[in-house]
């Protein structure tokens, strides 16, 4: 089965602990930080649109990205009677084309760790570049190594009224990937219904991400710790990363 092909409808209640507010303000802490006011937005690697809503609800024009058309259904339902409606669009980061540029790009919960292959998330890093209006920003966050190596032979379960999942982690050293199935269990009427999936992430490092986002064009970047405008800390989980195309004279 697909990735997130069952998960979608799912998602958003198994994912309740994430702070997507949390994220937004952060966002916005490096934006006035860099003295930028954006008008227009991608979010990449969007799934159900928390955060491209949300951007939107701040004024922004947002287009929301994403690979699983299932996902992007569930963020078009959740966005149907906003005002002032994110675009969605189904694109691998890789291949990405915008139809205008935009002055901000952001790409939150690990979405360019989905991206197993580095020739492939280094294109997408030039994709995303030559997206960006000049002067525009790019923001986004990665797992860090360390998250992802001990994620390896843990099992973790998340539940609701309706949902049932058991998911397992598996490192491999020589692929640099992690690799989770999951066993998804959906209530429908008085069945419930079994479903599997596999999902993967590839470790990157911040030197390498670094590297690739200085060869694509980016300037002014900075690596920071879990929402905090500081660098990051030994053992920490996940990490940001901000860059700029260029600041407009």
């Amino acid at each position: 089965m697909n990735s997130y092909f069952a998960l979608a409808q799912s998602y958003d209640s198994l994912t309740l602990d994430v702070d997507y507010d949390a994220v937004v303000g952060f966002y916005m802490q490096l934006l006035d930080r860099e003295g930028l006011k954006p008008r227009t937005a991608a979010d990449l690697a969007c799934g159900t649109g928390s955060v491209a809503i949300r951007l939107a609800q701040r004024g922004l024009r947002v287009t929301g990205v994403d690979i699983s058309e299932d996902m992007l259904c569930v963020a078009a339902q959740k966005a149907q009677n906003m005002q002032n409606r994110p675009t969605f669009v189904c694109q691998p980061l890789q291949r990405l084309h915008l139809p205008r540029g935009v002055d901000l790009a952001v790409s939150a919960l690990d979405g360019l760790d989905y991206i197993t292959d580095p020739d492939e998330c280094r294109q997408a890093i030039f994709r995303i570049y030559k997206a960006l209006n000049p002067g525009g920003c790019f923001i986004f966050d990665v797992n860090t190594p360390e998250k992802l190596r001990a994620m390896d032979g843990q099992v973790f379960l998340d539940e609701n009224e309706d949902t049932f999942c058991v998911w397992r982690g598996d490192f491999d050293e020589a692929s640099n990937i992690l690799s989770y199935g999951m066993d998804l269990f959906q209530r429908n009427g008085d069945v419930w219904v079994r479903s599997f999936e596999e999902h993967q992430e590839y470790a990157y490092s911040a030197e390498m991400l670094t590297l690739w986002l200085k060869e694509a064009g980016f300037t002014s970047i900075e690596v920071f710790g879990d929402r905090v405008l500081e660098k990051p800390r030994d053992g920490e989980q996940r990490i940001y990363l901000k860059a700029r195309k260029g600041k407009i004279k």
